[in-house]
């Protein structure tokens, strides 16, 4: 006689059979790029279009200027409450003055400033010093307001053999010292942020960046290490103490507020702006707020890009209390932000009168007293 054997399936496990079908979770496949909730912390927001008071933009990039409309960008200056736009696309020669004609033909000699620039690659040449200083001056009179090194000029431009050339080279020596002698600041942007010469694993806190802009990654030594070259910048400031420098992006320090306020110390000659790293700043507001007041005469507003929604979150940060807000490019910064808070007397003096004490020619009377 064949007999069944009826497998007795406990209730319990019924039960959880039933309730997993009645609450599936979704087969959802979301990498980490996408993944980007909004926060349900519920606290005041004083979101910001405007500045408070008008400021100057040091660090700038519009490469059409020479030949461009200008009244759209004053226009949209105007809604940001920017006094002055420092362009440092100034290039030099013929384009620098085909520039600052431009500006003045459209009446903004005021409102727009340019920087030149200079051209390493030619350093082998004989009389690559006095054929660079010849066009420095030339473009001082013609309107530049200083100088701006890229960090091409410090990482990859080559002399004829093929050598990196370090910014610390002997025949650019002069050229700090014709600045420093002409009473023009020179702003220099050396490397890029450390994590980018850092291996791109679960470490690096710049990996989303680095997956997204692979462009960016560095190699330990490619072009050469990173402390090699900020070591090469360093060494600058310190040999030329009669130039005044402006440190960009605050010389890749704004992780970093201890040592960068030694530097600051070591250097009384150097100046920093905060171009593209607001959000170090924003994620460790009391350290900042007190880096802010230790060198309240040293800093100043720079963007780097222009893109006028951008300045928004710069603002918030400088101006409110705001508590865990977003920064605008997730890759780049992927925490929240919080606001400063600053006194009205730093605020004048980031946004406008460092500037005004260290660029030659500016129109004080755009600015408060």
């Amino acid at each position: 006689m064949m007999r069944r054997h009826i497998q007795i399936i406990p209730l319990c496990l019924i039960s959880l059979f039933v309730c997993a079908q009645e609450n599936e979770v979704p087969d959802i496949h979301m990498d980490f790029e996408s993944y980007d909730p909004p926060s349900t912390l519920v606290v005041p927001e004083h979101p910001l279009s405007s500045a408070k008071y008008p400021f100057i933009d040091v660090h700038s990039h519009h490469w059409n200027m020479q030949e461009s409309d200008l009244h759209e960008l004053v226009s949209q200056m105007d809604s940001l409450n920017m006094g002055i736009n420092v362009n440092l696309s100034g290039r030099g020669g013929k384009i620098l003055s085909a520039i600052t004609h431009n500006i003045d033909s459209q009446g903004y000699s005021n409102r727009l400033v340019v920087f030149t620039n200079i051209e390493f690659r030619s350093i082998d040449e004989v009389d690559w010093v006095e054929s660079t200083s010849a066009q420095i001056k030339y473009d001082v009179e013609n309107g530049a307001r200083g100088l701006k090194i890229y960090k091409s000029q410090g990482m990859f431009n080559t002399d004829s053999s093929g050598n990196r050339i370090p910014l610390n080279h002997p025949k650019l020596d002069p050229i700090w010292d014709l600045c420093g002698a002409l009473k023009i600041p020179v702003l220099i942007h050396a490397a890029d942020p450390k994590a980018f010469w850092q291996p791109m694993d679960s470490l690096n806190e710049r990996w989303l960046e680095l997956k997204l802009k692979p462009g960016r990654k560095r190699e330990a030594d490619d072009p050469a290490p990173w402390e090699i070259i900020i070591a090469e910048q360093h060494d600058v400031f310190k040999r030329h103490p009669g130039t005044v420098f402006i440190n960009a992006h605050f010389g890749w320090f704004a992780n970093d507020l201890d040592h960068l306020s030694d530097l600051m110390n070591e250097m009384p000659n150097i100046y920093v702006e905060f171009g593209a790293v607001i959000a170090e700043l924003g994620r460790q507001p009391r350290r900042a707020k007190a880096f802010f007041t230790d060198f309240q005469d040293r800093i100043l507003f720079g963007k780097d890009s222009y893109q006028p929604k951008e300045y928004h979150t710069y603002f918030r940060v400088l101006e409110t209390a705001d508590e865990y807000f977003p920064y605008y490019k997730k890759y780049h910064a992927f925490w929240k932000m919080y606001g400063l808070d600053l006194g009205d007397d730093i605020l004048k003096k980031i946004y406008y009168k460092n500037a005004l004490h260290i660029i030659p020619g500016l129109d004080s009377s755009l600015f408060p007293e």
